[in-house]
């Protein structure tokens, strides 16, 4: 129930979905790997853009023709790039992506060591003069 309860939920319509529910469930799994090129945040299986739906009848299709999951990512990768990939590959193209998250943490604390130092190297404010605490010692007298 619960295969089919979420498959129909994600491919929007019971006709749109395989017959046999092993080949659904692969199809599904497929998709969630598969990053919607108009929504970007979210995978196929999660899309109702119309881009979505084509590229998940067209995992079904061939699903249902007999290739293997492998086989099918390749063909889909192959044929939109890495930005397809909800998890897209490490190499040469790929690694900014990788890496920037590192790179933004790496600035912050950057930012909040330098930010550390120089308040702890800001001197502390200068003591009174014997006439600033004479004035003081007035004023506290006429409160």
């Amino acid at each position: 129930m619960g295969l089919l309860t979420g498959g129909a939920l994600a491919v929007g319509r019971p006709a749109e979905m395989l017959p046999d529910p092993a080949a659904e469930a692969r199809a599904q799994e497929i998709g969630r790997e598969l990053r919607c090129m108009v929504c970007q945040n979210q995978s196929i299986e999660d899309s109702e853009a119309d881009l979505a739906r084509d590229l998940r009848r067209l995992v079904r299709e061939r699903v249902a023709a007999g290739e293997s999951s492998d086989s099918v990512r390749d063909y889909v990768h192959a044929r939109y790039g890495d930005f397809v990939l909800l998890r897209p590959p490490f190499n040469l193209v790929t690694a900014p992506l990788w890496a920037l998250p590192v790179i933004v943490l790496g600035l912050g604390a950057l930012t909040l060591l330098r930010m550390r130092r120089r308040t702890a190297a800001r001197p502390g404010p200068a003591p009174l003069s014997e006439e600033e605490r004479a004035r003081l010692a007035a004023l506290e007298r006429d409160i």
